[in-house]
This record gives structure tokens, C-alpha cells and sequence, in this order.
């Protein structure tokens, strides 16, 4: 039996979300655009859905925008905001959007193609927690300044932003909010009913739900260029026919997460606790990343000293326990984590990293087994790496 620590990347399906998705795909196969019976059983699946979504995090139901995952609501948040207020883009370098130096791909190529076509990007860096200083967020909103563009709980190290302050400190000078709570969602309270936010993505994986769907809250009156054309769908916001199935999916996934959210933090935060105290105690030589207090509950980043993250990670997985370097590989090398150089580590221990998270079906059993596998096994990499 495999043992799998990597919730922050995917997660398992919940057997609610399945049964749902399978019912639909069965029962509700009609287009929710088409007028007749079987598109208004379709139509009625994703008034559900927009309903639970909008319930779990405090919006209207109509300002739940259905996309393919959160990596089109970013696109669409952010080409959607420089759309508008720079028509045409082109036109002006006063147009100005800030974000930071540890956001995830998603966010941070779509400014690399805002960038090149006339907008101009600041990043704010991050200190060695992993944590945003709102003082330099103040400092690099200026005039011309359209959007800031902050991930929460940052996927690699879970360490979560102090969003209330820096939200508040972007409203005050008209500047919109746009916030990446892919991995907050589910994890923590996330209620925009009571956050000056304007616009929130996420997708529905990270939270037991199916792949391939996501959403994006827009509040009322904020103006978006669509992203996706072609069609009337989702207000005319973003074409293409709906997801019914997998968007059911969401909605179930986001009721769950409604009714579980409290224990779900204690429990996942009691099992990442058990983990790392067990390493600090039984491995010589790890050290903790990112933010001990302001993290996500089931998020542990952790390096090894004298052994490669992936190295180590391959001698998990063949002893069946499945967990994230949190680093990318190309042409079979290993590169830093960027949101690890970014908090000033070392490429060496950014390049050690490990990251486990915890989620449904893990209990101490698992933790307690993966403690008495990883001593030997670091042990193991760090003679093999001598030689």
C-alpha cells in the first residue's frame, strides 16, 4: 500500500465528489445552454454548484465565474484587469502591476507576458521566512499601479501571507486585489465577504475535487476582458460549454470542505506536527522552511543537509511513500526551487528540500511509518553521495 504525502499537489477524489460526477455524467449529459429539458437539468447542476462554491467562501453566487483550474482564472485575472485598464495594453507604460518574487508559474508567466508587451511588473521579495513585508508592498504601489497579485499560501513551503494587511493597503489607494488561494481553499477560512479582495482563483484538485476545473471570484462591478471567446457562457465572461460534470464535482468538494474546514486544520495540523517532530528528533541535520507560525496546517518544507531532495524523494517513492521535491528537473538536473532562492537559502539547501502534505486518508499510522523509514534512508543518500 502506497503512503501519499503530496496533497499540495493534487489529492485524492473524495467518493462524495465521484459519486456526484458519475450521476451527472449519467443523468445530466445535456448543454446548460441549450433551452430544453435535458439543458435545464444540466443548468440546474451548475446553479448548485455556483451556489456551494459562493457559500464556502462568502460571495454571491454571481460572481462565481467557472474556468478550467486555477491556472486560466490567473491568466484571466490578470490579462483580464490589464484588458481593461490599459485598452490598448500597448499603449502605455504607466500601466503597473505588482506581485511577488515567490508566486507560483501561473501567475508569474502571464506577467512575463504582460511585461513584454508594454506592462510594467514589480516583484516585492520575500524574507527569509517566506513572508511579504507590507512596507515594501507600500513602496511599490505607485500611480498607474492597476492590480496586485499575491498567492496566499505559497504550494512549496505553505507559508501564508498576512493577505488582510496587504489587502487593505492596495484598497486604500484604489488599487485592485487579486489573490491565488489554490492551496488555501479548503485549508483555511476563506471568506471574501470579509477581505477587500476583488478577485480570488482556485481549482477544484486541491481540494478532493476533480482535475481540470476551477473558478474565479470576480466581485460585483470589477470589469474583466474575457480571457476565453467564442461564446455566452459564464456571462459572457469566458466561452466554451461548461464542465457540467467535473464543475458538480467542485461544488460537492467545496460543500465538504464547508462542513469539515475546523477539523480538517486540527487534524492536518496534529499529523505535519508528529512529522516534524519525529524528523527534528530522529534525523541529524534538518532544518525547517518558511514560516513555523504563519503556514498552512498540513504543509511541511524540510532540508537535509549533504543530500539532493530528489535523490532522497526517489528513495521514498520506491519505498512506496510519495512526496514533492518541490523543485524542478530539466534535462536531469535538479533546479532550485525558485520560491526557496527567493527567501535567501543556499541553492545547496534549496536543492535539498522536501516538501510533505498532508491530507483525507492520512492518519499517525502513516506518519509514524514514513519515521521509520526516512533516518536510514537519509543516512543511505548521504554515504552514497560521499562515495
Amino acid at each position: 500500500m502506497r503512503l501519499y504525502l503530496d496533497h499540495n499537489a493534487t489529492t485524492p477524489v473524495r467518493a462524495e465528489v465521484l459519486e456526484t460526477c458519475t450521476r451527472v455524467l449519467r443523468d445530466c449529459f445535456g448543454n446548460p445552454s441549450s433551452t430544453h429539458s435535458d439543458g435545464a437539468g444540466a443548468r440546474r447542476e451548475l446553479d448548485r454548484a455556483r451556489d456551494e462554491v459562493a457559500a464556502l467562501i462568502g460571495a454571491s453566487p454571481a460572481e462565481i465565474l467557472f474556468t478550467g483550474g486555477a491556472t486560466e482564472s490567473n491568466h484571466l485575472a490578470l490579462h483580464g484587469v490589464a484588458g481593461v485598464a490599459g485598452r490598448p495594453v500597448a499603449h502605455g507604460p504607466d500601466l503597473h502591476v505588482v506581485s511577488s518574487t515567490a508566486e507560483h508559474p501561473s501567475v508569474l508567466e502571464p506577467l512575463l507576458a504582460l511585461q513584454r508587451i508594454g506592462v510594467r511588473v514589480t516583484h516585492v521579495g520575500v524574507d527569509s521566512d517566506g513572508l511579504l513585508d507590507p512596507a515594501a508592498i507600500t513602496d511599490a504601489l505607485q500611480p498607474g499601479t492597476a492590480l496586485l497579485s499575491i498567492l496566499w499560501a505559497n504550494n512549496e513551503t505553505g507559508v501564508v501571507q498576512p493577505l488582510r494587511e496587504l489587502a487593505n493597503l492596495a484598497r486604500a489607494r484604489g488599487v485592485l486585489v487579486h489573490v491565488d488561494a489554490t492551496q488555501a481553499l479548503g485549508k483555511l477560512p476563506v471568506r471574501v465577504d470579509e477581505l477587500p479582495i476583488d478577485l480570488l482563483s482556485a481549482s477544484a484538485h486541491k481540494l478532493n475535487g476533480p482535475k481540470g476545473t476551477g473558478f474565479l471570484f470576480v466581485r460585483r462591478g470589477v470589469a474583466l476582458e474575457p480571457w476565453l471567446r467564442g461564446g455566452p457562457q459564464e456571462r459572457k465572461r469566458r466561452g466554451g460549454t461548461e464542465n457540467v460534470a467535473g464543475i458538480a464535482g467542485l461544488g460537492t468538494a467545496c460543500a465538504l470542505a464547508r462542513d469539515e474546514l475546523a477539523e480538517r486544520a486540527q487534524t492536518t495540523a496534529r499529523l505535519r506536527d508528529r512529522l516534524w517532530d519525529g524528523l527534528h528528533a530522529k534525523v541529524a541535520g534538518v532544518a525547517r522552511n518558511g514560516s513555523a507560525e504563519h503556514v498552512l496546517p498540513n504543509t511541511l518544507n524540510v532540508s537535509f543537509d549533504a543530500v539532493r531532495g530528489d535523490v532522497l524523494q526517489a528513495a521514498l517513492d520506491l519505498e512506496g511513500v510519495s512526496v514533492s521535491t518541490g523543485a524542478a528537473c530539466a534535462s536531469g538536473s535538479t533546479v532550485a526551487s525558485h520560491v526557496l532562492l527567493a527567501m535567501g537559502l543556499p541553492a545547496e539547501r534549496a536543492r535539498a528540500a522536501l516538501r510533505f502534505s498532508v491530507g483525507y486518508g492520512v492518519d499517525e499510522a502513516q506518519i509514524d511509518h514514513v519515521l521509520t523509514l526516512l533516518p536510514d534512508l537519509v543516512a543511505r543518500v548521504r554515504a552514497e553521495a560521499l562515495g
